[in-house]
C-alpha cells in the first residue's frame, strides 16, 4: 500500500464526527489525521499543518462552514474540500461552490458514496451527490440572493434569522462598520430593504435551517 489520503473531518456533532472517521479508516488507502467541532479550531490546525482532504460540515459553530471554507482554500498548500452537509438547497450548494469546495454530498448519502467521493475530490474531481445535481438542475438562477458574494450571503442569512449587527461581527470576528457596510450591499444588490424583508425571502427559499 502507497502512501494514504491524510483525511481532516470538521462536523459540530462527535457523533457524527465519530461515525465517519470509523468509517474512513476502515479504507487502507485513508487515514483521519484530525478532526473538529468548531470552525476556529479547523483553521487553526491548518494555519500549521496540511492534508489531502477535509470534509467540512457548513453548520458549524463559530465563523461558520463557508467561512471556514473560504479561509482554508485561501491557503496556499490548501486541502481539497468536500462539503458533506444536511443541505440541499441548491443556493447554499452554490456558494459553497463559488467558496472553493470541490465536491459536494448530502448527508442522505450511502456511506459508500462518502468514501468515494474523498477519493475522488482527490484526483481533481467534483462530486455531487445525485439530490444535489438534481436541486441545481431545477434552481431559479435568477432569485435576488444568486449574485452575493459567500460572505455577503452569509450575512445575509444571519441578518433575515434575527440577528444584530453586533451579533454577526462578534461571531465572524469583524468590526460592527463592516458588517454594516455589508448589510448596506445587500440591501443594494437584493433590494430587500428590511430584515423582515429578508426573513420573508430567506423562508421562501428554504435558506433558513434554524442553526444561524
Amino acid at each position: 500500500m502507497g502512501v494514504k489520503l491524510r483525511v481532516v473531518l470538521a462536523d459540530d456533532h462527535a457523533v457524527v464526527r465519530t461515525g465517519y472517521r470509523r468509517l474512513l479508516e476502515l479504507e487502507d488507502d485513508m487515514e483521519v489525521v484530525a478532526d473538529f467541532g468548531d470552525s476556529d479550531s479547523a483553521c487553526a490546525w491548518f494555519a500549521a499543518n496540511s492534508a489531502d482532504v477535509l470534509v467540512l460540515d457548513l453548520s458549524m459553530p463559530g465563523r461558520g462552514g463557508l467561512e471556514t471554507l473560504a479561509r482554508v482554500k485561501a491557503r496556499e498548500t490548501s486541502p481539497k474540500v468536500l462539503v458533506f452537509s444536511m443541505h440541499d438547497n441548491p443556493s447554499i450548494v452554490d456558494q459553497a461552490l463559488k467558496a472553493g469546495a470541490d465536491g459536494y454530498l448530502t448527508k442522505s448519502s450511502e456511506p459508500d458514496l462518502l468514501i468515494d467521493a474523498v477519493r475522488r475530490v482527490a484526483r481533481g474531481e467534483r462530486p455531487l451527490s445525485a439530490d444535489v445535481a438534481a436541486a441545481r438542475a431545477g434552481a431559479d438562477g435568477a432569485a435576488v440572493h444568486a449574485g452575493l458574494s459567500p460572505r455577503e450571503f452569509e450575512i445575509f442569512r444571519l441578518l433575515a434569522a434575527g440577528r444584530t449587527v453586533e451579533q454577526i461581527a462578534a461571531r465572524l470576528f469583524l468590526s460592527a462598520k463592516t458588517v454594516a457596510n455589508y448589510q448596506t450591499m445587500i440591501r443594494q444588490k437584493t433590494g430587500l430593504s428590511s430584515v423582515l424583508e429578508m426573513y420573508r425571502h430567506a423562508d421562501a427559499h428554504g435558506l433558513l435551517d434554524g442553526s444561524e
